[in-house]
């Protein structure tokens, strides 16, 4: 079991800032975060965009500032459960929190920080029959590719026709002992230069590419064994293959939390704006999914949110202490 005094669900830019934030009180803080790193949307959907209202920088690049963000809260030392999507969280008798991940980790804090941007990231599925049958690592069917040496000499069906399944196509094709990659267009959306590449070694036999064509079925027992699709003359054509990876995009949805007794207003959490705390005591909601009168969403405003926050929680956490706040223009992030 994990133990911390923050654990804060969402690892995206308002997220991380948060810890910063909580370290200046000398807080320690977990992030918790369903997808594979952290940066949340700007990681997972635009890396590479510019960003233009962050104070002090003309522009930044999205990725760039999720590094910065890194190394800012680097010596606070955080740590993160990445992959893994909180799907329970319960209060005990102390007014502590014992939070529990899709994958059975074990979080135990004394406050909770919902910063999951708009919600959790869930894949775009195909609308085939059985698909929840094969669904997980051990079945056949992923929707996102954490560790590419579980593909080392295996059969892979990849569908897709953006960034994510033309760069997993060109990186898989020197890992996989068989790769296919179904499109149902007959262009890609992704980089003109990436979808050449694939071209190019669907030409020299390195992998089989089906353009404007579409998956059917799945088939199997206990695990994924063959996936039919139909191709660009209707035709129907079985893929025998260990993995099929649908990489059709990725959704933001509420998810779990809206289970969690807090009060919305539709997929949004109300918070009070004196400290962005939720209805639950010692739950707090900071970024895109929260809502108040004049809301922004705007990282800046995140930015500011996780400030105000960090001083609530830390009167939540440590109701006998009394915060030693000081400018770290003055004192150096090192002196907290």
């Amino acid at each position: 079991m994990i133990t911390t005094d923050l654990c804060i669900i969402g690892a995206g830019p308002v997220g991380l800032f948060a810890v910063f934030e909580a370290g200046l009180l000398k807080m320690r803080c977990h992030l918790v975060d369903v997808l594979p790193q952290v940066g949340g949307q700007l990681s997972e959907i635009y890396p590479k965009k510019p960003i233009y209202d962050i104070p002090g920088y003309p522009e930044v690049n999205a990725q760039q500032l999720v590094d910065n963000l890194m190394k800012q809260i680097a010596p606070f030392k955080p740590t993160f459960t990445l992959g893994e999507r909180v799907k329970q969280v319960s209060k005990l008798d102390d007014g502590s929190f014992v939070i529990i991940t899709g994958e059975n980790t074990e979080i135990r804090c004394k406050a909770v920080v919902i910063a999951g941007g708009l919600g959790s990231f869930e894949p775009r599925k195909p609308a085939l029959e059985n698909l929840d049958k094969f669904e997980g690592k051990d079945k056949g069917i992923l929707y996102m590719i954490r560790d590419p040496e579980a593909f080392r000499g295996k059969r892979v069906v990849l569908a897709g026709g953006g960034d994510s399944a033309l760069d997993w196509t060109i990186f898989l094709s020197s890992v996989a002992g068989h790769l296919t990659l179904v499109h149902r267009n007959e262009t890609f959306r992704g980089a003109p230069d990436s979808g050449e590449k694939v071209f190019t070694l669907a030409r020299e036999g390195k992998i089989d590419l089906y353009m404007n064509s579409d998956l059917q079925s799945v088939q199997g027992n206990d695990r994924l064994t063959s996936v039919t699709l139909v191709d660009k003359n209707q035709q129907p054509i079985t893929v025998e293959t260990d993995y099929l990876v649908p990489l059709y995009g990725l959704s933001p949805k509420l998810g779990p939390i809206a289970d969690w007794g807090l009060s919305l207003d539709k997929n949004n959490i109300q918070v009070n704006t004196l400290d962005y705390s939720t209805s639950i005591p010692g739950i707090y909601a900071i970024g895109d999914i929260n809502t108040y009168p004049g809301k922004l969403k705007l990282i800046l405003c995140g930015f500011h949110e996780a400030a105000l926050m960090a001083h609530s929680a830390f009167k939540h956490v440590y109701p006998n202490q009394k915060p030693s706040f000081k400018y770290t223009t003055v004192s150096g992030v090192n002196e907290f």
